[in-house]
């Protein structure tokens, strides 16, 4: 097709002015440091009154990095770090002229990005990709991160690792100290000696975020592990079984009504013992199985509102077995592993690691509860396979020097009458500092059983492949990007997540930024804009779009956006032009409070009645720090869609309530209410419809951690609905649970 043609015209002129504009690097000279070697632990308390800290490698915080570039530090911060072969200790003096503005509370895991924190990155395999980040906060809880950095920043915060840390407040600010074993961690094995990327920083939380670091961050480099110090050492790291075995009794019980309104229908009381096994191979690969494994989601997953959408609804993966190396199944532009497609499993295994410049990942598990998403270019919809399937993934990766990444990945899902099997390759290449270039190849091969096939209208057998390139310029004043995908219509990823198939998409955009000081009202401000087009595989047009956007960052840790888009829009072989106009702010009056609100008026496609509509969403979230022991978290999502006879359509409400009490760092009670409510007006639709649409969950959860693994869950939950049958919103289901396990490393 023509367009296709000059598509290619126009990238290859891209790529060929960008290798042009390549130039060597030219970053500032790093530091580098010997790490100590002490063979003595110490008390993680958050008191540095052990002799240890006095010989350890000293490392000063001597750089701001946000919101200015290698400014100089509004605050003193000193880092200590030693090892003594079996663990590494990480310790910071952070100073405060004023520690009643401290920012920190009591906090769940991974929850106190809003904190004052101090943090440790490390880029164990010094391969300039990847790494580990672990936060604490001034009281000592914990956050911990596996990164990616092979086009930009990346943060998986759902790894987690078993460490230790403490922290405490004093009169000239706060000291926090760490201890992270290096069974944790993975790294080059069979090496004396070791040199690790690494940066020491901490976030001072004020009326701006003032980010701090042992070395300035060049913002015309898009990767920043490669700016990051040198540290060496580590000699002769003793080896270990690094065994972790880690036993689950789960018990419960589940109560359901056969009528409602009604009486309760109590379910037996269920109880299940499990296995989880993490062994380190070596120090550079984790061999995980679990046995009859305990998979039920401990806390609820935050409501969407499921209204006028054509397209499912995403949840991100909780259980810890998927988590673990799962970024080592990752390919560039394509998720072709999404583990919630794997519901009820009672067995599965995985290997993870890295040697040298080759990355490896391989895992399998069964189904008893098989569920896949049947894509098309207008919407997609859920099917159940109805019979337990066995699957698999498998990805290997190889790190091209300091130029890219190339990977192949394949996944397969199978039971006696259906398979569908994806084998893809992706890599990047790095022009220079600045200039990216992504590329993903997918091809997929599915046969269909009996059941799909009769109960889903699907073809027997479907074959088709899917291709994405993506061409980025990240500068500090200055971005560029463009991407082309062209997905086929009979390409499924039954164990990834492909919502959307049958389209080729290109896009077009770029966007500018001014920096300010940080005493300024404003700190920086930016626009964006871009253009793309969608066509379906049979060449009709599916969609025309532009958009932009205004943004600016100030005081108080202000954030405030507004955007225009124009999309034009075929839905079931009729054309829209719709109008989106939206703002978005966010901002901290005061240390212990966070607001944010999204606003929209646009006209949009009402696609139950395939007509235009008027539609308002607001979007408001309240995040209260009311001491140090209780936090409050409120979201209320409203949407309403009129019709052009300026009829009411629908009116939309959803709550979603959270209460939190820390009564320590481990003893937390958790209060989640959660309420949606959908008004539709039966007139205002051409096929029938429930007017009232009303659902309800609530949740009540006592939990107490020692770590990641080891655990004590108590707790209650119930759903409930309303119906035009219903007076009143009636509970149909509820479950009394309690859950412990404990991590045995051997």
């Amino acid at each position: 097709m023509h367009y296709f043609i000059i598509i290619k015209k126009q990238l290859s002129l891209f790529l060929l002015t960008l290798a042009l504009l390549t130039s060597a690097n030219a970053f500032a000279d790093k530091q580098h440091f010997s790490l100590a070697r002490i063979d003595d632990n110490i008390t993680v308390d958050g008191v540095m009154d052990e002799p240890q800290w006095k010989n350890a490698t000293h490392i000063p915080l001597i750089y701001q990095d946000e919101p200015n570039e290698k400014g100089v530090p509004p605050v003193k911060t000193d880092a200590y770090i030693y090892d003594d072969g079996t663990n590494l200790y990480v310790a910071y003096i952070a100073q405060d002229p004023d520690p009643e503005q401290i920012r920190a509370s009591l906090r769940d895991r991974d929850t106190l990005w809003q904190d004052d924190v101090v943090i440790l990155v490390i880029d164990t395999f010094n391969d300039e990709r990847t790494g580990y980040e672990f936060h604490v906060n001034p009281l000592g809880a914990q956050g911990d991160i596996r990164m990616t950095d092979t086009d930009g920043w990346s943060s998986d915060t759902s790894w987690n690792a078993i460490w230790d840390s403490a922290g405490e407040i004093n009169e000239e600010g706060y000291v926090v100290e760490m201890r992270i074993p290096f069974k944790a961690l993975r790294f080059p094995e069979n090496e004396k000696e070791l040199t690790w990327g690494f940066s020491v920083m901490r976030n001072y939380q004020r009326d701006v975020l003032y980010q701090l670091s042992n070395m300035g961050f060049d913002r015309d480099v898009k990767c920043s592990l490669c700016q990051f110090d040198k540290i060496t050492g580590f000699k002769e790291i003793e080896s270990s079984s690094n065994v972790q075995l880690t036993p689950t009794l789960t018990t419960l019980r589940h109560d359901t009504k056969s009528k409602v309104p009604g009486d309760w229908n109590n379910g037996d009381i269920d109880t299940e013992v499990g296995l989880d096994l993490r062994w380190g191979l070596t120090k550079d690969a984790v061999i995980n199985a679990t046995i009859n494994p305990d998979f039920s989601q401990v806390e609820t997953d935050s409501l969407e509102l499921d209204v006028n959408t054509t397209f499912s609804v995403y949840y991100a993966e909780k259980r810890p077995f998927f988590l673990d190396g799962a970024s080592y199944f990752k390919s560039n532009l394509f998720e072709l592993l999404y583990t919630r497609t794997i519901a009820e499993p009672t067995i599965g295994a995985k290997l993870t690691g890295k040697t040298g410049d080759h990355s490896y990942a391989l895992m399998l598990a069964d189904d008893d509860n098989s569920n896949i998403l049947l894509p098309s270019n207008q919407n997609s919809s859920v099917a159940a396979l109805n019979d337990k399937t066995n699957a698999a993934a498998a990805r290997y990766q190889f790190d091209m020097g300091e130029n890219g990444t190339i990977g192949i990945s394949s996944t397969h899902r199978e039971s006696d009458d259906y398979h569908n099997t994806v084998l893809s390759v992706d890599g990047s290449y790095w022009f220079n500092q600045s200039d990216t270039f992504m590329y993903q190849v997918a091809t997929a091969d599915t046969h269909n059983s009996n059941f799909l096939v009769k109960n889903y209208s699907l073809a027997e057998t479907q074959s088709d492949q899917a291709y994405s390139l993506e061409l980025t310029r990240d500068k500090r004043d200055y971005k560029l990007f463009t991407s082309y995908e062209n997905i086929g219509e009979d390409y499924r990823t039954d164990l990834g997540y492909q919502e959307k198939v049958d389209y080729e998409k290109i896009v077009f955009g770029g966007g500018q930024t001014w920096y300010r000081d940080e005493s300024d009202l404003l700190t920086s401000w930016s626009y964006e804009a871009d253009w793309d087009k969608t066509w379906a595989k049979n060449g009709d047009l599916l969609e025309e779009e532009h958009e932009g956007f205004l943004s600016f960052k100030g005081q108080k840790q202000s954030t405030f956006e507004i955007g225009f888009v124009h999309r034009y829009e075929n839905y079931n072989n009729s054309f829209y032009n719709q109008n989106i106009g939206y703002i978005y702010t966010t901002f901290k009056p005061n240390k212990d409070l966070m607001v944010s609100l999204y606003a929209e008026y646009a006209s949009r496609i009402d696609y139950a009645n395939e007509q235009l509509g008027d539609v308002l969403n607001t979007q408001t979230q309240v995040v209260w720090d009311i001491n140090d022991h209780w936090q409050l978290d409120v979201k209320h999502k409203y949407s309403q869609l009129d019709n052009p006879q300026n009829e009411r359509v629908f009116t939309a409400n959803l709550i979603d309530f959270r209460l939190y009490y820390k009564f320590n760092m481990r003893s937390m009670l958790k209060l989640i209410l959660q309420f949606e409510d959908i008004d539709k007006n039966k007139d205002a639709y051409f096929y029938q419809v429930s007017r009232t649409n009303k659902d309800y969950g609530s949740q009540l959860v006592y939990s107490y951690k020692i770590n990641a693994q080891t655990l004590f869950y108590l707790g209650y939950s119930d759903k409930g609905y309303q119906d035009d049958k219903l007076n009143s919103v009636e509970r149909d289901k509820r479950t009394f649970f309690t859950k412990v396990s404990y991590a045995w490393q051997l």
